[in-house]
């Protein structure tokens, strides 16, 4: 078995689709819109931090690494 993803451009064709379904030629799956987009919306996370000196952070990573030895 295979599976494709198929773009619908015109509605009429999902009774098709279905009928292909009924005679157990294909099988048909709703996605989920999470599967079908793989972008991260970062909109989200702006302001999350505040900028810092990139001296500041490194000291902070050393800081957190020696905690753990």
């Amino acid at each position: 078995m295979r599976t494709i993803t198929i773009d619908v451009i015109d509605e009429k064709v999902l009774n098709l689709l279905r009928d292909l379904e009924l005679l157990k030629l294909i099988k048909l799956r709703e996605s989920r819109h999470e599967e079908e987009s793989d972008a991260i919306d970062w909109t989200k996370y702006k302001g999350a931090m505040s900028k810092q000196p990139l001296s500041d952070i490194n000291q902070q990573l050393n800081e957190l690494r020696n905690e753990w030895e």
